[in-house]
C-alpha cells in the first residue's frame, strides 16, 4: 500500500480537471490518496472531483482548504461556517472521508485550520488584496483568531494506536520555515495568510512523523525537529516551475 499526497488541484481550471481524468483507473486500487484542500469553491466541481479520485483509490482523505470555503458563487450561503458543513456532507456522500485512517501500521489524521497571523501581521496591501477577504463570509464579529480557534477545536486528539506510524495533513502551513529560502522578499507578504502555529502544536501532540499541507503551491520536502514536511500542490496552470503537476508518493508498506 502506498500513501500519496496532492493539493491545491483546482479542477475550475480546465487543465487541471483533465489531470483528474487522465489519472489510472487501475494503478491505485490498493493505496490511499490525501487530497490537502483547495478543489474548489463550486460543491459541484468538489464532488466530481472526490467521486472521481474515490473511483480510483482505495480510500480518499480530504481537508478542505480557503478556497472550497468560498461562498462569492453561492449567494444564499450565509456564511463560510455554514459552507464548510456543505463540503463535509460533499465529501462524505462521495466516499472521501475527514476521518483518522487506522490500517497497515499506520494512522492518517486530517487537522483542520485557518491563518491567524502568527506568521505575521498582514499589510494594507494584503488586506485589500487577498480573495479571501471578499470571497469568504464569517457570522459577525468573527476575527481571523475566530476562526483559526473554530476549526483547530475541532481537532481534539484521536484514539492513537500504541506503535502506529502517523501521518497528519493540513490544507495550512504549520510553520513559516517550510518555505524555502529562495522565496522573494515581495511575496513574503503573503505569509500572513499561510497557516498557524496551532497545527504546529497539534503535529507535536500527535507525534507527527509526516506531515502533508498545502496552500502555498510552493512543492518541497523538508525535514525540521525530526518530522517530515510534504507539500506537493497542483497549483494553477502557469505554476510550471513551483508545482509538480503529479502525485507524490510520500509513504509506502
Amino acid at each position: 500500500m502506498r500513501i500519496f499526497a496532492i493539493s491545491d488541484l483546482h479542477v475550475d481550471y480546465e487543465d487541471n480537471a483533465h489531470w483528474i481524468t487522465s489519472l489510472s483507473s487501475s494503478e491505485f486500487r490498493n493505496d490511499v490518496l490525501i487530497v490537502a484542500g483547495d478543489i474548489s469553491d463550486s460543491l459541484h466541481l468538489l464532488e466530481w472531483t472526490l467521486k472521481s479520485l474515490v473511483a480510483r483509490f482505495r480510500s480518499v482523505l480530504f481537508v478542505p482548504g480557503n478556497h472550497d470555503l468560498w461562498v462569492v458563487q453561492d449567494k444564499e450561503i450565509t456564511s463560510s461556517l455554514v459552507k464548510f458543513e456543505q463540503v463535509c456532507s460533499v465529501a462524505g456522500a462521495a466516499g472521501a472521508s475527514m476521518s483518522a485512517f487506522h490500517g497497515n501500521g499506520l494512522c492518517i489524521l486530517p487537522l483542520l485550520g485557518w491563518y491567524d497571523y502568527s506568521f505575521g501581521q498582514p499589510t494594507i496591501a494584503l488586506l485589500r488584496g487577498w480573495n479571501d477577504y471578499r470571497a469568504c463570509r464569517w457570522p459577525a464579529r468573527y476575527e481571523v483568531n475566530d476562526i483559526a480557534a473554530y476549526f483547530d477545536q475541532k481537532n481534539l486528539p484521536p484514539k492513537m494506536v500504541d506503535g502506529d506510524m502517523v501521518i497528519s495533513f493540513s490544507h495550512f502551513l504549520p510553520r513559516i520555515d517550510v518555505m524555502p529560502d529562495y522565496i522573494p522578499v515581495d511575496k513574503r507578504v503573503l505569509y500572513p495568510v499561510l497557516g498557524t502555529t496551532r497545527l504546529e502544536r497539534r503535529i507535536r501532540e500527535l507525534k507527527s512523523n509526516i506531515h502533508v499541507y498545502g496552500h502555498s503551491h510552493v512543492n518541497r520536502r523538508t525535514d525540521i525537529d525530526g518530522v517530515t514536511y510534504v507539500n506537493n500542490a497542483f497549483g494553477y496552470p502557469h505554476e510550471t516551475r513551483i508545482a509538480a503537476k503529479q502525485l507524490a508518493c510520500i509513504h509506502s508498506v
